[in-house]
């Protein structure tokens, strides 16, 4: 499959990325910083698989979830506002010195980026990390030479699933959704772009919250981006 039968032949105009999961397998760093924030809470840490598996909806879910022990975490009477703020605080403390320590980008990433790139292609990330993390991350992966935008969880009041921050990059880059690609891993991603009337691709080795990617609708399923060169 070639990224050019998405777009009649030719290439996108504008393509956005989603980052933890996408471009970075961050889950090293996310999953020691879970680790020692429930740790000092005096609680057993969740391990690596398990936060695998709860990452994906911001920091404010994910500690969320690390709380309850489990992905749904609507039924987590125990957690009281000042624990969740207390462990929240703990978690930011804990990565932002841990943030891109074990982290690395994906095989196929750096290709596609180039190839984008040099066919003129504005590239964004948009991502439901915090904005305090996702700058410095991409600087220490050494990709954001790549990027003309990055748009954090937190720039704007929504974030994905739903469409405003994909909306909000093409509308800053002066692109249009017809000429646009969504890049993720998730179904916050395949959703937001599908709300958006973009056409995404899915890749297979990210964060899926247990869902297999290939049943989400995504355009294109791949497992590394080099794939549709």
């Amino acid at each position: 499959m070639k990224l050019t039968e998405l777009f009649d032949g030719q290439w996108p105009r504008t393509a956005l990325f989603d980052l933890d999961g996408t471009l970075v397998d961050s889950a090293p760093d996310l999953s020691a910083a879970t680790d020692q924030m429930l740790r000092t809470l005096g609680r057993n840490p969740a391990g690596e698989a398990r936060v695998r598996e709860w990452v994906g909806n911001g920091a404010s879910v994910l500690v969320r979830r690390a709380l309850a022990g489990q992905f749904d975490h609507s039924q987590d009477r125990e957690t009281d506002d000042i624990t969740f703020q207390q462990a929240l605080d703990l978690f930011f403390t804990a990565y932002a010195s841990l943030n891109g320590r074990r982290a690395t980008v994906y095989e196929g990433v750096e290709d596609f980026l180039a190839a984008l790139s040099e066919q003129g292609c504005k590239l964004a990330v948009v991502t439901n990390k915090p904005q305090v993390f996702a700058g410095p991350l991409l600087e220490m992966m050494g990709l954001d030479h790549w990027f003309d935008l990055a748009i954090g969880g937190d720039t704007l009041p929504l974030k994905k699933p739903d469409p405003t921050p994909l909306l909000h990059a093409i509308q800053t880059l002066k692109g249009d959704p017809e000429s646009t690609l969504m890049v993720g891993d998730s179904v916050n991603d395949i959703a937001a772009a599908h709300s958006a009337k973009l056409r995404v691709v899915a890749v297979r080795y990210g964060y899926t919250y247990g869902t297999p990617v290939d049943d989400l609708g995504a355009d294109f399923v791949v497992d590394s981006l080099a794939e549709l060169l």
